[in-house]
């Protein structure tokens, strides 16, 4: 299949690279010329503009910063220049409204459009191992599926448009929650004498374990390997947990939905962010409730 891919980011690189593993023609677009030059060493073909590589394309998958940037290179490059039936992936982390809006704006020019945003990090990019979360109806989904297979493990259909969106930013939500009282557990253990190992070892087989606790510990030795064991580099940055705490929070106004756990995780790392930690792992956020965080130089 053809594929234009547009985004080609720290997940977006990764991601365009298995589908030319899967044996697709990708034709790869990005604003960087060090991207685009990393998407050639994969096997990409070069586009010098989003309206170029969709030219022909039998499927467009994007991956962009906010939503604004998604509903300027859908409407003013991909949709003119694509061609009638070609079906649209979106794979940005978004808001629901502008998921929405977007879907239906190009399902009524003659596209078939789905949201697929992912769950995974660097790591599951770079591996092929993402899940992706996919709002549309059920023939957009049928039709994204081999795309996405290439790309993940795991490909679930969420719902309707926006749903894809939905299901990513409250599951982040969730996640940045479980984080933050994983922090404030292994920092009160340890001011009250317990070896964080130790701590591990009971937690992580009683009630209080949690994802955030086996399999992505916010401390150093403790656990598989996580980016704690890294200075807390290379994982999903506490910058981009706060935009989908943000997305959540937004979304949860306009739904009448009484989420003060989720507050508190934005007041959280909004903190932490203006501390200067917005490039660290979010686990980092253990350094600064045991207040000993230092902005880098």
């Amino acid at each position: 299949m053809k594929i234009a891919f547009i985004g080609l980011g720290n997940m977006g690189g990764g991601m365009a690279a298995n589908l030319v593993k899967a044996g697709h023609e990708v034709v790869a677009y990005d604003l960087s010329e060090e991207a685009l030059a990393r998407a050639e060493g994969h096997g990409a073909a070069r586009a010098g503009s989003a309206a170029e590589a969709v030219k022909d394309a039998e499927a467009v998958v994007t991956m962009l910063p906010a939503g604004e940037h998604v509903r300027s290179v859908y409407l003013k490059e991909v949709a003119p220049n694509a061609p009638k039936g070609a079906l649209m992936i979106d794979c940005s982390t978004i808001d629901v409204a502008t998921a929405k809006e977007v879907g239906e704006t190009l399902r009524g020019l003659g596209f078939e459009s789905v949201d697929a945003p992912v769950s995974g990090g660097i790591a599951a990019a770079n591996g092929g191992t993402l899940t992706f979360m996919v709002g549309g109806s059920e023939e957009g989904f049928e039709r994204a599926r081999p795309v996405l297979e290439a790309m993940g493990k795991a490909v679930i259909h969420a719902g309707e448009a926006g749903a894809g969106q939905a299901a990513k930013i409250v599951n982040n939500m969730l996640l940045a929650v479980t984080m933050a009282g994983t922090c404030e557990a292994f920092v009160l253990a340890q001011k009250l004498g317990l070896n964080p190992q130790t701590f591990y070892d009971i937690s992580s087989k009683a009630s209080g374990q949690s994802w955030s606790m086996t399999s992505y510990s916010p401390v150093p030795g403790v656990g598989p390997e996580t980016p704690a064991d890294r200075d807390y580099e290379g994982g999903f940055m506490a910058q981009l947990m706060l935009k989908d705490l943000k997305l959540a929070m937004a979304a949860a106004e306009e739904a009448g939905a009484y989420t003060p756990m989720g507050g508190e995780a934005a007041e959280l790392y909004q903190r932490f962010v203006e501390r200067g930690g917005g490039t660290k792992d979010f686990s980092a956020l253990i350094k600064m409730i045991d207040d000993s965080w230092v902005a880098p130089d």
